[in-house]
């Protein structure tokens, strides 16, 4: 090794290098990698934990029928979120924490920069507007209702290809060698539920799929199942297809005999007797960004064919939820109704929150995704934002007032009653209810229970609904570093009868459970139902 003419200079420069080395990897240490070390990942979900409790609008009424603490619930998963030593544990570890509050709305997301899955199917990326098609065997499941929980799976359609291996009705067993109890045990943690009967429909639906919302160790190459026909018990295994190249029986989807398809929207699909009773069937999809219009189209048709005084079925069994839907129940009844009210939680999302509606507002569109929330500009909404919500979080409330729900249909004076459209049907009401969907279905159908407006027959709705989320992408606390989306719950959904709605559903007057004995004639059954009611004869 050379020698240095001038010591005191080298020491000097080998003393800069080392300072720039120690400066250098204290700006590492500030530059983690996605998955982090283990104290930063212990930061995070202290984090996490601490805004949850200062954020979310929890449920008393969910935590009592569910019977679980949601804090103590997440807490449980902190070894796991600490422990993780790839960007796959961490991501479900963070999906398990999220989900144990039990609240169907609330998701976890990929960030740009964040983790990132090898697989990201069927998961919310954001930035990204690559959809992969997702995997499915040739075969659906559903739940059976007899005892209300829907804990008894059991065979539902069968692709055409393989209707002679599996029959339809045939009780589901075990699943890739576990009973169907101990899957649904592992498989429960990664799936978004507010009640059971949500719940079953959703891990039903969730057994044939392949996707990244289950993690890879709870997949094989294909599905094997075990079933049973009568006494008989036999397995078969399953190759995963693409979804969208299997042809289905559709068995139990929604038929209407004795009515005719006659108009397709993006709200409903209407049907009208072939025999000439004065009743029409509307297939509800959901409160989406064509509602108005959609229902104006209806009343015009009515008012047309002179349908008025008809009665009126809707079929929400397989609706999504929306914004609205007291717009579609003002012409769909004849008497003044108490609509769902809503609030928000105050802690420190409360001033963005403001601010981001404000700028929706001035922009000309507030806005759920693609569902415009209001039926004015919004002026109603930003004037309850900026007086009485301002006031609460100014004044150390814990929640706002309860106002009409996002003031979409009333400003913040009003008492929430609202009277019919000037045009309307005068005649009854009837609801097909079911858990497959709920949010502003759920709202939908608490207005009719609540105000006793029609009658509603089959399954409470799947019972979550809430005002509004908060979404943050979450960093390792002290860094810029990415992780995921996380999502909280900040204001209570209140149906008519002033009761929170998250979790608690409004119950159907007249049950009427899906079963393996009934789910090839189902909407049979709801229909004969609906017509007795109605002193009508198939």
């Amino acid at each position: 090794m050379p020698r240095c003419a001038r010591p005191w200079s080298c020491i000097a420069s080998l003393l800069r290098a080392a300072l720039a080395a120690l400066v250098l990897a204290a700006c590492d240490s500030q530059q983690p990698s996605a998955t982090g070390t283990a104290q930063q990942r212990a930061a995070l979900f202290d984090y996490i934990i601490d805004r949850t409790a200062e954020r979310e609008a929890f449920s008393p009424v969910k935590n009592r029928v569910l019977g679980f603490d949601p804090l103590d619930a997440m807490r449980a998963h902190r070894g796991d979120v600490v422990s993780a030593t790839s960007a796959a544990e961490l991501f479900y570890a963070l999906v398990r924490t999220s989900n144990a509050r039990r609240d169907r709305h609330l998701s976890v997301a990929l960030v740009p920069g964040g983790l990132q899955l090898a697989d990201s199917t069927g998961l919310e990326v954001l930035g990204s507007d690559a959809v992969v098609p997702t995997r499915h065997a040739p075969v659906k499941f559903l739940p059976d209702y007899t005892d209300g929980s829907g804990y008894d799976i059991f065979v539902s359609d069968v692709a055409r290809d393989w209707s002679d291996r599996i029959r339809l009705g045939d009780r589901l067993l075990a699943v890739n060698g576990e009973t169907v109890a101990q899957f649904r045990e592992r498989v429960e943690p990664y799936l978004r539920y507010s009640s059971i009967p949500n719940l079953s429909w959703n891990f039903a639906a969730q057994i044939p799929q392949r996707s990244a919302v289950l993690p890879t160790a709870l997949y094989r190459d294909r599905l094997h199942v075990e079933l049973e026909h009568g006494k008989e018990r036999y397995a078969v295994s399953l190759p995963y297809l693409p979804a969208d190249s299997l042809a289905w029986t559709d068995t139990a989807e929604p038929t209407y005999d004795g009515f005719a398809l006659t108009l397709q929207t993006g709200t409903y699909d209407l049907h009208v007797s072939e025999r000439g009773l004065p009743v029409i069937v509307l297939r509800w999809h959901g409160f989406r960004a064509s509602l108005v219009e959609d229902v104006d189209s209806l009343m015009a048709i009515a008012v047309r064919r002179r349908w008025l005084d008809h009665a009126v079925i809707v079929d929400a069994t397989r609706s999504r939820g929306g914004s609205k839907g007291a717009y579609a129940v003002q012409r769909l009844v004849s008497r003044p109704f108490k609509t769902t009210f809503g609030n928000l939680r105050m802690s420190d999302v409360i001033p963005p929150f403001i601010a981001a509606k404000r700028a929706e507002y001035e922009a000309g569109r507030i806005t759920d995704g693609d569902v415009r929330e209001t039926l004015d500009d919004g002026r109603w909404l930003l004037d309850w934002l900026e007086t009485d919500v301002v006031a609460a979080y100014e004044g150390g409330a814990a929640y706002s007032n309860d106002v009409p729900f996002k003031l979409a249909h009333a400003p913040r004076t009003s008492d929430g009653i609202l009277k019919p459209a000037p045009v309307h049907f005068r005649g009854p009401l009837i609801v097909f209810s079911g858990p497959r969907g709920g949010s502003h279905l759920d709202q939908f159908v608490a207005i009719i229970v609540d105000n006793d407006l029609g009658h509603v027959i089959g399954i409470p709705a799947g019972g979550y609904s809430n005002t509004w989320e908060w979404e943050e992408t979450l960093v390792y606390p002290g860094t810029e570093q990415p992780v995921v989306q996380f999502m909280w719950s900040i204001g209570h959904t209140i149906r008519p009868n002033g009761e929170i709605l998250e979790g608690n559903p409004a119950p159907v007057q007249e049950p009427v459970p899906l079963t393996r004995a009934n789910f090839q004639e189902y909407y049979d059954l709801l229909m004969q139902r609906a017509l007795t009611k109605l002193g009508l004869e198939m």
